[in-house]
Parts: structure tokens; C-alpha cells; sequence
């Protein structure tokens, strides 16, 4: 059943049109991808999805009772509140039941003996229901959660909006369209700002959304994991492509290749026919040239011909010159030690890195990603261990900060500063391999967006031709041809690559090892990224199958929901014998099921300070209870790996 139909639609700002006759369904239940190039309409088709925008020409039909929810690439939230007041914000309904809840409560104490109490309580009763089918108090597990997912810690909750950073309000604003829980979600950009634990989080979330969801994305590797079904916006009308984006790739590929065979074709016999027609039109055969005349305007005009050669969008050309013989061994680091105050980022890491190989290193935020790539480089020193960088004069380093440019300068001079033997017109041309092309040499940096800064970094890194490269998150602000175009350059390069990157995709495609870091530990092993997803999997069904006899209740369900979260800090359980952290476990669990069960006794519901004492007792609680549940998972794995 389609939830939203899409007829006709003709949209223009201006003398801009954006979309043109589109006609769309999206059903119940489906996850969607949506892509296109930047101003090709995606926005401009929420807008109207959400009826935020009207069409000129033809209809959006919503079905009746159909509730959206979408996540802009531009969020607006309330600087004065808090993370947690503003992104539970949407539970401000519920909460106000509740109040209302006990205000009845107080009333049919203070009028047991008055006729009205039968009304009272039947009112009561109706407003209890409407409390408990929106979820009860169970707002604030989902809340906690959700923010956790999205790689919130606890100690964040009470910072101010004000005093996140851009991207924590982009996590924010997604947290709060999650918590909504509507029908149809509307996503742009959602996996911006998130690690890969956060972005595994949110397809885990979504592949569980019962409602439908539209996904605009530069992350292929979630494209290809969730959704059923591409939508390509491009040149002002709309094509659906059946399947994931791999399945897409192909697709439009053998589409495009169709319609180059019968674009020449039809241009072939259009040409054929006007010859025809220009040699006879006033000669002995012009009854038959204007019959054949009139039969082809009439064809050309019910649009029956390929009149256009289908759209090969000009995309970014990355290629980097052949290395010359670099030595056999180019990095080498034996037990490096980092960590900054109380936190330890890595510690006994030992890595050799050769000629000609990719390594990638990824993880979760804070997990030294960068520090380590800035020890290699020589800008910062390891607490202990050694690090041994033979090439680091021949090596080109992309910072994802552009740390260092001076604003004021144009993209021309800055290209040229490291390449004096290019005169400005081979400049030009060269730029142009990387989409800059006209006056937009002429820009300044301060004037450039980020995917522009991004593709003048990678052009300097191309004239530099060195015999290392070493990258941090180079696909970040790139749209995905230009990734994709990066990433072949990548292919074909000859010398010894190390790259940061939360990009699965990149990963799988560039890199033939992967060193993991991750909060107490590192991983490193040959392959890419979906090797080492399927080398977890496997590990934590075995580990599942193997602790299935000695799980305490409900462990097996908080291990799974947090293998895609940072490992917990130390606690007061962690020097608990294993068998009594189990029992304390078990102890704790049916501790918060009795405060749970609180909350449905009428009798609280009448002293509005009693529930507050007890929600702050089950807060307590289930803070104890995550604590030793991470305990506990902690020691099984630690024997797992004894």
C-alpha cells in the first residue's frame, strides 16, 4: 500500500525548474534511497513529501493519518535547554498526561466521599490508558538509549545546546525525529557526524522501524545493507531503480548504455528520413516527402525517439602520477603507548606498514585515530614504544581540518604555490580534471564549501605526487561520484597508502588491511571492512552460543544492543567474584521490573512527590543496572578470551 503518491509533479523557483512531471509512490514498510547531485531536488521532494512545499503543477497524496518525520541537514533546536530536556522535548505530551494524572489524583483523594468521584475515576481511567499506550514511563529508557546509540555519553545529557559542537546538534536533531516514532521517516544525511559504532546503531534502529523511511546518503555501504529500493533525482525528473545501491550501479549503467544504442539509433533514422524528405520535398516524389514529413514531426512530437543522449554527469578525475621505488619497510611501531590526561587511547601497539601497502585504521570517535596518524607524521610524541617513519619526506598528508589554509588566498594561488612550474592556463586545466572550472578558480577558501576545500586538498596532494599517502577521512564532504572517482585513483596508485576512515565503502575498495582501534584494545588484520564485520559476527555467535547456559536474564539482549557502543568506563562492580556479580544481576533486574510495576498503582499517581522519589529511584537503579550488565559482559569476554 503507498503511503505517499506522487502525480505529475512540477516544481520551480524562479525560472528554475526542479522537478519536472515526476510521479513517485513510496509504500508502507519500504526503506528508500534517495540520490542525486547537490541541487538536483532531493530536498525539494521532502519539502513536498512533508507539504512544507506545494507543487505547481500536479498532486502529492498523503494517506490518511500519515505521520512524518524528517531530519534536515539544518536542525533548529532551543540553545537555553539541555541535550536530554531538548531532544525529550517530544515526550513533552507525556509528560503532560502524567501531570494530568496526578492532578486527578490529588481530586479523587480530596473527594472520596463527593458524587462527582465515578466521574473522577472514570476520567482517570481514560487518561491512564492514553498514558500507558504512549508508552508510560518507559520515555525515558527509550530517551537514554536512543542518545547512547547516537554515541551520547551520560555526562553529556545535561550539557546545554549551546555548548554542542555542530555536529552533536546534527546527532541531537536525529535522536529527537527517532524518539518521534513516526510512520514515515524522512532522513537527510543522517550518518553525518556519526562514527561507524553510531552508523552500524542507526541501520540496526532502522532495519526495525515497522514504518517506512526515505534515506539520503553518501554512505553506500548503508545503502547497500538497507534499502529495497533506489530513487535517482536527476535532470529534473525522477527514475527508480529496483534493489540496493550495488544493485543500482549495475542497473543504471546497462540503462544508460541502452538508451547511447537507441539514441544513435533514432538520431540515425531522423536524419535518414529529413535527407529523404530535403532531396524530394519539390521534385517528383513530394506527395511521399510530405507524407514522410508529416508522420515524423507526428512521432517527434509524442516523444517516441531518444532525442537526447543520456546525462554521463562529468565527475571529479583523481589520478595520481607513478611512485618511484620507495624502501621495503615504511613504518614501523613497536609497543606506542598514547593517552591524554586519565585516558588511554592505545597502548603495546605494534604495526609494520611496507611498500605498497593500504592500511586503513578506523573506530569510534575518540579512540586516537587521528593522535596516531600525528605520531606517524612526527607532530606529536608516544607516551612509550617507538615509531619509525622511513619515508616521512616523501609523504603526502590530507588533514580533515584543512588545518593551515589561509582564507584570503584564491584556490588558484594555492594550488600554484606548490606547483611554480604551472603556468596559469595548465593550472586551469588541471583544476578542471577536479570540477573547478570558469571563475570558480578565482574563489577564495573562504568562499569554498567544504566538498570544494575537500577536492582542492586532493589536487594539491596529486601535484605533490609522493611516495606515501597518508589520508584522514578523505571522503568526508564529498558527494559520491567524487568518492568514487577517489577511490579508483586509489586503485591505480603505486605507492603506500594509510588512511583514517569511517567510510565502509572506501574501506572495502581501498584498503587490504585494517587496524581497529577501539577503547582498551586494537584489532589488526588483513582485509577490509566487511571482513572484519563478518570476523565480529561470527566470533559473537559463537561467544552467544557458548554463554547461553550461564546468561543471566536479559544479558544476551543488552550484549546486543551494545556491541555497536563504546566499551563502559571502570565501576564498583568490577572487582566482583563473576559469580556474585551474577546473582547481584539477577537481584538488580527484578528491582527495577518492581519499580516498573509502581508506576501502574493509582495510589502513586495521588502524591506527585512519590513519583518523583520513585522515578529517581529507578533511575538509580537501571544506572546500577547498566553498570553491572557492562561488568558482566566485560569478565564473559575476558574468559572467552582466556
Amino acid at each position: 500500500m503507498a503511503s505517499v503518491v506522487i502525480q505529475s509533479v512540477t516544481k520551480q523557483f524562479g525560472p528554475k525548474v526542479v522537478l519536472e512531471n515526476v510521479s513517485l509512490d513510496i509504500h508502507t514498510g519500504e526503506t528508500v534511497g534517495l540520490v542525486g547531485a547537490n541541487g538536483a531536488g532531493k530536498t525539494t521532494l521532502f519539502r513536498l513529501i512533508t507539504g512544507q512545499e506545494q507543487p505547481d503543477i500536479g498532486t502529492v497524496t498523503r494517506s490518511r493519518g500519515l505521520q512524518v518525520g524528517m531530519l534536515s541537514q539544518e536542525p533548529t533546536l532551543d540553545s537555553a535547554r539541555t541535550l536530554h530536556d531538548e531532544v525529550g522535548r517530544v515526550f513533552d505530551e507525556l509528560l503532560e498526561l502524567a501531570h494530568r494524572l496526578g492532578e486527578l489524583g490529588h481530586r479523587i483523594a480530596d473527594h472520596h466521599d463527593d458524587p462527582r468521584l465515578p466521574e473522577l475515576m472514570a476520567e482517570y481511567d481514560r487518561q491512564s490508558a492514553r498514558f500507558e499506550a504512549a508508552g508510560g514511563y518507559g520515555f525515558q529508557t527509550r530517551l537514554n538509549e536512543i542518545l547512547g546509540g547516537l554515541g551520547f555519553r551520560e555526562a553529556d545529557h545535561s550539557l546545554p545546546v549551546s555548548a554542542l559542537s555542530g555536529g552533536q546538534k546534527c546527532r541531537a536533531a536525529l535522536a529527537q525525529v527517532l524518539l518521534q516514532e513516526r510512520q514515515l521517516l524522512l532522513l537527510d544525511e543522517p550518518t553525518n557526524h556519526l562514527d561507524i559504532d553510531a552508523t552500524r546503531w542507526l541501520e540496526k534502529f532502522l532495519a526495525g522501524h515497522h514504518g517506512g523511511a526515505v534515506v539520503v546518503s553518501h554512505d553506500r555501504y548503508l545503502l547497500d545493507r538497507l534499502v529495497s529500493k533506489i530513487i535517482e533525482v536527476e535532470d529534473r525528473r525522477v527514475t527508480v531503480y529496483p534493489g540496493n545501491y550495488t544493485n543500482y550501479v549495475q542497473a543504471k549503467e546497462t540503462r544508460l548504455l541502452a538508451l547511447q544504442r537507441q539514441f544513435e539509433k533514432d538520431q540515425a533514422f531522423i536524419a535518414k528520413e529529413r535527407a529523404f524528405i530535403a532531396k524530394h520535398i519539390s521534385r517528383q516524389r513530394t506527395r511521399e516527402a510530405r507524407g514522410r514529413r508529416t508522420r515524423l514531426e507526428r512521432r517527434v512530437q509524442a516523444g517516441e525517439f531518444v532525442e537526447r543522449a543520456p546525462n554521463q554527469r562529468r565527475g571529479a578525475v583523481f589520478r595520481f602520477e607513478q611512485t618511484g621505488r620507495t624502501a621495503h619497510q615504511v613504518l614501523r611501531c613497536d609497543g606506542l603507548s598514547k593517552g591524554f590526561d586519565d585516558k588511554r587511547l592505545f597502548e603495546d601497539l605494534n604495526l609494520e606498514v611496507l611498500q605498497g601497502d593500504r592500511l586503513g585504521i578506523t573506530g569510534a570517535n575518540g579512540t586516537g585515530k587521528t593522535t596516531l596518524l600525528r605520531i606517524m607524521l612526527g607532530q606529536l610524541d608516544a607516551d612509550s614504544g617507538t615509531m619509525d617513519f622511513f619515508e616521512r619526506g616523501a609523504v603526502g598528508y590530507y588533514d580533515q581540518e584543512h588545518a593551515g589554509l589561509d582564507r584570503s588566498k584564491r584556490l588558484i594561488d594555492e594550488v600554484a604555490a606548490g606547483s611554480p612550474e604551472l603556468n596559469e592556463q595548465e593550472l586551469r586545466s588541471f583544476l578542471g580534471r577536479f570540477l573547478f572550472s570558469g571563475e570558480d578558480v578565482y574563489k577564495t577558501i573562504a568562499q569554498m564549501s567544504g566538498g570544494e576545500q575537500s577536492r582542492m586538498r586532493l589536487a594539491k596532494l596529486v601535484l605533490s605526487a609522493p611516495q606515501v599517502l597518508v589520508l584522514d577521512e578523505p571522503t568526508n564532504h564529498l558527494d559520491i561520484g567524487s568518492r568514487e572517482a577517489l577511490e579508483t585513483a586509489l586503485a591505480d596508485y603505486s605507492g603506500t597508502i594509510i588512511t583514517v576512515s569511517h567510510d565502509r565503502y572506501f574501506l572495502d575498495r581501498v584498503v587490504n588491511r585494517l587496524l581497529v582501534l577501539e577503547p582498551g584494545h586494537h584489532t589488526l588484520q588483513h582485509g577490509g571492512y566487511s571482513e572484519y564485520l563478518a570476523g565480529v559476527e561470527a566470533r559473537r555467535s559463537a561467544d552467544e552460543q557458548a554463554g547461553a547456559r550461564v546468561t543471566p536474564r536479559g544479558a544476551a539482549r543488552r550484549t546486543k544492543r551494545r556491541d555497536v557502543r563504546q566499551p563502559r568506563p571502570s565501576s564498583q562492580f568490577d572487582s566482583l567474584p563473576l559469580e556474585e556479580l551474577e546473582s547481584r544481576l539477577i537481584a538488580k533486574e527484578e528491582e527495577v521490573s518492581r519499580l516498573h510495576e509502581q508506576f501502574a498503582d493509582e495510589s502513586v499517581y495521588r502524591d506527585p512527590d512519590a513519583i518523583g522519589r520513585l522515578r529517581a529511584e529507578l533511575d538509580t537503579a537501571s544506572a546500577d543496572l547498566a553498570a553491572m550488565s557492562a561488568a558482566w559482559e566485560q569478565r564473559v569476554d575476558e574468559q572467552s578470551g582466556d
